[in-house]
């Protein structure tokens, strides 16, 4: 049933669930308004819906950073529809009463202030019941039978209570059992002392997953798919690293590699996959998570799938990650480098950023000129030239300190912020990262380095022939490692894997995905040919039809905010073919915009709920940038907080709005090749 569902052609909707504003929902959308807003989508003619991750991330609003890859987020359930709520009512009805008042009519929902609220009301009922609740985990009881079936409850259950315990601070903090074995966990478990606090978290998983369960149901019964996402990588602060450790390696941050959008690249703080050791139980870890997954979902966005065939991967010392490498890849040796007639001291060259005198002092005086003396100037350097450098030999050349290993070790040196702006700088400056004796990677910025522009021009070419050796060899490595990786998906699972592989793609990216039949993401905006003159859009024509078709994704502006503060106008409208298209967005505009890429021969062709909204006059906000869900690289009370500009039910009341979408519906695939 779930294979012949997603085999067709649909057009959907992509929505996170705290967005959505429902009839009983203390001011974030909560598992049952999934119900409610499957029957919207229904009358819209819809088949798909989309949302976000929905894992525990605590009190942390990314839902992209989780506490666990098993248990859902607490935000998410509705206090009046638990069991034990009729008999508590006249415990909490007030205090409820009171946070529907304090966050129901905000244009976002407060994370932090809303699951503080609800886990105060959630303890007040469970304190109520909780020796009803205890016989129940008896032999043959509910919620026993419901622990046997998720096992993963207990690991999850000791955690939460440490981390409770602990201030909600990361377990390596902890004080004590930061590191634990299994019987460690399963001691804990057992102890009575500790009973009744692993018992609440239990209790609230099952009434998760019950609501959660339902809402599934009710869309499955409506006729529509529901899709989840599944974030590849797991918060290092998660119950997952804390009780298998072994199956990541800590030592190293995952994140993407520096694009015109972070120049800096992204350094995610999350540990990257042993992959080794997952294969040593079958990845059973990865076939567990599918399998809880399956409960709810008939098809699942892979997040940042190219993680699975690479990953790009930076030392725990930087901030940035524009010293990462990929993981696997073939390195250079110090014998390919000696080979091309480089010696040791050439390879020091290479591999090692080296500071001349007279560059430091220009830099300072630069940045400080105007605010300080000479002599100020001068102590600043002798303080650098101290605490940061060492020279080379007697030359005018300084080399870090071996002691500094990274970003953050030049910021333990107490530096003023312009003297450390330089040091980064200076500190990727270099061809090669030497990440293990003898073994090199080249730096993203290596043609930029000052090692770089000294080479010859044949030693240039030399160079750049060994690396793309060491490419082509790398990149059948990965190209292996993908196809085995997604393969353990897709016989794990019947639901159909979408995958999020945007960014800089190799080209075994495509082929694999194509082989395995997964869905890749085309974002219209995004997808063009960028090595030619204009980087022309590809016509919607051409999408293939193993894909996900879509205007906007979560971490990007709207449509409306993209064409009016981002697009070339001219360039898009000749593109779709009507020159004619306003210059503010509105309900016209929208409608032959999203229209064009509804056409589109992609499998699917999903649009955020913000960008069907603006189809309709009633929903346009006074700003387009407060409709964003997220701003990446920025963390601030903004992110991860959209909600619906009303009711669900109000929202269905918009017969102009209803009547667009039912159009969009009938948009049919454009022919390959026509014309």
């Amino acid at each position: 049933m779930q294979k012949q569902a997603t085999s067709k052609r649909l057009l959907g909707v992509v929505v996170p669930v705290g967005a959505l504003r429902g009839k009983g929902s203390m001011g974030v959308g909560e598992f049952p308004d999934l119900a409610d807003f499957a029957l919207l989508c229904k009358k819209m003619k819809l088949g798909l819906i989309q949302i976000l991750p929905v894992n525990d991330t605590g009190y942390e609003s990314s839902p992209y950073s989780s506490l666990t890859a098993f248990g859902l987020q607490p935000l998410y359930l509705r206090i009046e529809d638990l069991d034990e709520y009729k008999e508590s009512a006249g415990l909490v009805k007030a205090k409820i009463a009171e946070a529907s008042r304090n966050f129901g009519n905000e244009a976002r929902f407060s994370h932090y202030q809303i699951l503080k609220a609800k886990m105060e009301i959630l303890r007040t009922i469970f304190a109520a019941h909780k020796a009803v609740i205890a016989k129940k985990t008896i032999s043959g009881g509910s919620l026993a039978g419901w622990i046997e079936k998720n096992p993963w409850v207990k690991e999850y259950a000791v955690y939460r209570r440490l981390k409770e315990t602990n201030g909600e601070k990361c377990w390596r903090e902890w004080p004590e059992h930061h590191t634990v074995s299994a019987a460690d966990i399963e001691a804990l478990w057992n102890d009575e002392k500790l009973r009744e606090e692993h018992l609440f978290w239990v209790w609230l998983q099952e009434a998760l997953d019950v609501q959660f369960g339902k809402a599934a149901k009710a869309i499955t019964e409506a006729g529509l798919v529901l899709e989840g996402d599944l974030p590849i990588l797991m918060n290092e602060d998660s119950c997952d690293v804390w009780a298998h450790p072994e199956l990541f390696i800590q030592e190293l941050s995952a994140g993407a590699p520096p694009d015109m959008y972070s120049p800096n690249g992204q350094n995610w703080g999350f540990p990257i996959y042993n992959w080794e050791a997952q294969a040593a139980d079958d990845y059973a870890w990865w076939r567990r998570r599918l399998a809880v997954a399956g409960k709810y979902y008939q098809a699942y966005r892979i997040d940042h799938v190219l993680g699975f065939f690479r990953i790009w991967a930076s030392s725990r010392s930087d901030y940035s990650s524009i010293l990462g490498r990929f993981i696997p890849y073939t390195p250079i040796t110090s014998g390919d480098l000696k080979k091309l007639g480089f010696d040791k001291s050439r390879i020091r060259w290479l591999s090692q950023p080296h500071i001349p005198t007279g560059e430091l002092w220009d830099a300072l005086r630069g940045n400080w000129g105007s605010l300080f003396n000479e002599t100020d100037i001068a102590a600043a350097a002798n303080k650098i030239f101290s605490k940061a450098l060492d020279q080379v030999n007697n030359e005018e050349l300084w080399l870090f300190k071996k002691k500094i290993k990274g970003e953050k070790d030049i910021d333990l040196l107490g530096l003023h912020p312009a003297t450390r702006s330089y040091l980064f700088q200076a500190w990727h400056n270099r061809i090669f990262f030497e990440y293990q004796k003898g073994k090199f990677v080249p730096v993203w910025y290596y043609r930029n380095s000052r090692a770089y522009n000294t080479l010859t021009a044949e030693e240039k070419q030399n160079l750049e022939a060994l690396l793309e050796k060491r490419r082509v060899k790398s990149e059948k490595i990965w190209e292996a490692q993908g196809k085995k990786l997604l393969s353990v998906l897709i016989e794990s699972s019947p639901m159909l894997p979408c995958a999020e592989d945007l960014g800089a793609v190799p080209v075994c990216v495509p082929k694999v995905l194509s082989k395995l039949k997964i869905l890749g993401l085309r974002v219209v905006r995004w997808f063009r040919r960028w090595d030619q003159d204009g980087q022309p859009y590809i016509p919607f024509e051409e999408y293939p039809e193993l894909s996900v078709c879509t205007a906007a994704v979560h971490d990007s502006s709207s449509v409306r905010e993209w064409w009016e503060r981002e697009a070339n106008q001219d360039q898009f409208s000749g593109f779709i073919g009507v020159p004619s298209l306003p210059k503010m967005y509105n309900p016209g505009a929208a409608k032959i915009i999203l229209s064009k890429t509804a056409a589109a021969r992609s499998r699917f062709r999903v649009f955020q709920i913000q960008d069907l909204l603006h189809l309709s006059n009633k929903w346009y906000a006074p700003d387009p940038a407060s409709e964003r869900i997220n701003v990446p690289g920025t963390s601030n009370d903004f992110n991860w907080t959209y909600r619906l500009p009303a009711a669900i039910q109000e929202i269905g009341k918009d017969k102009d709005l209803i009547r667009a979408v039912v159009e969009l519906s009938k948009v049919k695939a454009l022919k390959k090749n026509s014309k």
